[in-house]
């Protein structure tokens, strides 16, 4: 299990890194620029976008949806409070 959660984690930052790359979403560049003037390094800051991300992933599997953007962009306005962590066990390990 411990395995396959560092899988899925080390695919998140891929797509998080992928988006940055390509300014698409563009607030999740913004996001990252945000999150290293408040004093986060990278590393951290690409892990909460990651975590956001994943918050989305979960919704749309869990729940039949698509992909919201808003959704998405909502949540990355709220790093780097994560909000949902309540609402949700997201099991991401250690």
């Amino acid at each position: 299990m411990q395995d396959e959660t560092s899988t899925s984690i080390a695919n998140l930052i891929e797509v998080v890194e992928n988006q940055i790359a390509d300014q698409d979403p563009k607030k999740v560049a913004e996001t990252l620029m945000r999150l290293r003037m408040t004093g986060y390094s990278r590393d951290e800051a690409i892990e909460y976008i990651a975590c956001a991300l994943m918050v989305e992933i979960y919704d749309v599997s869990h729940h039949n949806g698509q992909f919201t953007l808003s959704r998405y962009e909502a949540n990355l306005d709220t790093l780097p409070d994560m909000p949902w962590t309540d609402e949700i066990n997201l099991d991401i390990g250690e």
